[in-house]
């Protein structure tokens, strides 16, 4: 275990340190132990917590029960049992999938997942394993699941609308969970889409507004990263590294928050107790006062990060990192 110290909060690395080959016998490994001082003194807080490769989404579910987990090579998903702190299944993907999504039904110990694959395809998931499989006219950016009306909405690559079955396609790289549809497009610009019209009902222009006196762009700022905090606060993520918070009811943001990197913003998140923004990239998280955009505290991991993920209501932060071991850490 790794402490680190930023502002005078302490952030607790539990997944760094040596980890032991599956091939050695229990004797080996109880050998190994008492030689090697960095294997004897490594936390393993959920058994075999991490991909043979590279890991490219995590997510946890809504009770907290599973963490779900995609990587490569082979393509596969792992699912572990915090309950139990070890893993509960794993299967393997025709395809790599770089985006998922779990939704759970009757109980905690029966969901499904779904997939969406770069080969086009999404497959659906349940306890008992893989049951349907469909494709999409083009290649998908994300996708999200509207409970009101139990749709899927997905998004594609694609300039031109199309309707299939309902749910629409475009060039967007992220949906919001609520009443109402907010995806963002190439051209730096946020629309907003009633489901129950199916057509656009706003469009909001962030390219301009991340553009600040202390920025350094040398291209259109497209849209990364999109998330909700309630009903009327929203973040945006840029490819150039800037998040901004917005208002529903206004136009102009009320906080923009630039990573001084340039790299687009993969991921953000809200932490409502001590009212911070996690905002990330491949290189950093940056943890901030969401009112002022005061630095809270920064996490810059090892290896390049694929994907951020919030244990809910806890101190716990789960990355999926550009190696073969996934990220935990804890902020008191």
């Amino acid at each position: 275990m790794q402490v680190s110290s930023l502002n005078e909060v302490k952030i607790y690395s539990l997944s760094c340190g040596k980890s032991l080959p599956e091939w050695l016998s229990d004797r080996k490994k109880r050998a190994l132990q008492k030689k090697d001082v960095d294997v004897r003194r490594r936390i393993e807080l959920i058994q075999d917590f991490e991909m043979p490769t590279v890991c490219t989404t995590i997510k946890v579910s809504k009770d907290g029960q599973y963490i779900l987990a995609t990587g490569t090579y082979k393509p596969r998903v792992r699912c572990y049992d915090t309950y139990q702190l070890s893993l509960k299944f794993e299967r393997c993907l025709d395809s790599e999938g770089p985006r998922l999504f779990s939704k759970e039904l009757v109980t905690v110990a029966f969901f499904q997942i779904v997939f969406l694959h770069n080969d086009r395809y999404i497959e659906f998931h349940s306890q008992s394993g893989f049951y349907y499989k469909t494709r999409i006219p083009k290649f998908g950016r994300d996708f999200s699941y509207h409970y009101p009306s139990c749709d899927l909405y997905f998004v594609g690559a694609s300039i031109a609308w199309e309707e299939i079955e309902g749910p629409f396609f475009s060039w967007w790289n992220s949906i919001s969970e609520g009443g109402l549809l907010l995806s963002g497009i190439q051209q730096g610009r946020v629309e907003c889409w009633d489901p129950r019209v199916r057509k656009r009902v706003g469009v909001l222009d962030c390219a301009l507004s991340s553009v600040t006196a202390d920025s350094e762009i040398n291209s259109l700022p497209t849209i990364s990263a999109l998330k909700f905090n309630g009903a009327l606060t929203m973040a945006v993520g840029t490819s150039t590294g800037q998040v901004l918070l917005y208002d529903l009811r206004s136009d102009k943001p009320l906080l923009v928050k630039d990573h001084q990197y340039g790299l687009p913003i993969k991921s953000v998140h809200f932490q409502d107790s001590l009212d911070l923004v996690l905002s990330a990239d491949s290189r950093i998280v940056k943890m901030w006062n969401k009112n002022s955009g005061k630095i809270f505290t920064s996490l810059e991991p090892e290896h390049d990060l694929n994907d951020v993920c919030l244990y809910p209501n806890s101190g716990m932060l789960l990355t999926a990192n550009e190696s073969p071991k996934m990220g935990i850490y804890y902020i008191p």
